[in-house]
């Protein structure tokens, strides 16, 4: 499907500046068939890196001496976490855009991550009450860090119904961009609860700071599968993007 207009189609690859093509992949047509030709990419490296990374994670890296075999729940957990909130702030940041600018694309992508920021979240709150388990001897403690997250999910929900309940696509927009604008302060809370509060979470194995806690083997399965998180979401958030754009157009909102 092609949604390129003349107006919107971009000059010979000669004349363009650097500047002018970031400028015209903000426009959705021009991006609508620019996220068809990479998402593609993106999928296929989702799957090698996933591979890649449980093959480490699960079978190469060696078992933790305190733990044992459950700690193997960190090469799930810990990147879903991280994307959980990578994810929201992402969407915050284009909701503002979207306010601020009246950028048409960025409602689109605030949209087309918030499934994936929910689904994220949702993992990391499964793996890390699997992991409790064992590791607290509870399935679910109101700790800091799992109580924001958990309100983390509640907002992406929240999200996702404010924008499907109201049929006004330019007012549901606005209405979503101000609930992700106003949550994005949980981001913060979930990323320092362990430093601010006595929690029974661990804190950061990865710190800007020190030296990882942990083997180089469980290092790389950890970041491996961090990089097939953000393949993944790049190509799911991609697809989704085309199918709102084009949705977009056909209402004429475009």
């Amino acid at each position: 499907m092609k949604l390129l207009s003349p107006d919107t189609a971009p000059p010979e690859a000669g004349t363009r500046s650097p500047r002018r093509r970031w400028r015209q992949l903000l426009s959705p047509p021009v991006f609508h068939d620019w996220a068809g030709t990479l998402w593609p990419r993106f999928a296929v490296a989702a799957c090698v890196l996933a591979a890649a990374g449980l093959w480490i994670g699960f079978f190469v890296a060696p078992t933790d001496h305190q733990q044992g075999e459950v700690y193997r729940l960190i090469f799930l957990h810990v990147p879903a976490a991280w994307m959980s909130m990578f994810i929201y702030v992402t969407a915050a940041a284009h909701a503002a855009l979207g306010l601020i600018y009246r950028t048409r694309l960025s409602p689109i992508l605030a949209r087309a991550l918030a499934p994936t920021g929910a689904m994220f979240t949702l993992l990391a709150l499964w793996t890390g009450s699997v992991w409790g388990k064992p590791t607290w001897g509870a399935w679910w403690v109101w700790d800091a860090r799992l109580t924001s997250e958990l309100i983390l999910l509640f907002l992406y929900v929240g999200y996702l119904g404010l924008v499907s309940a109201i049929e006004d696509t330019r007012r549901a927009d606005t209405a979503g961009s101000i609930l992700l604008l106003a949550g994005a302060i949980n981001v913060p809370i979930i990323y320092f609860s362990v430093q601010w509060w006595s929690t029974l979470h661990q804190g950061a194995s990865i710190r800007m700071d020190a030296a990882p806690s942990m083997t180089h083997t469980m290092l790389a399965g950890m970041l491996t599968m961090a990089l097939a998180c953000w393949a993944y979401t790049l190509a799911v958030v991609l697809v989704r993007a085309r199918g709102l754009i084009e949705q977009r157009v056909h209402e004429e909102i475009l």
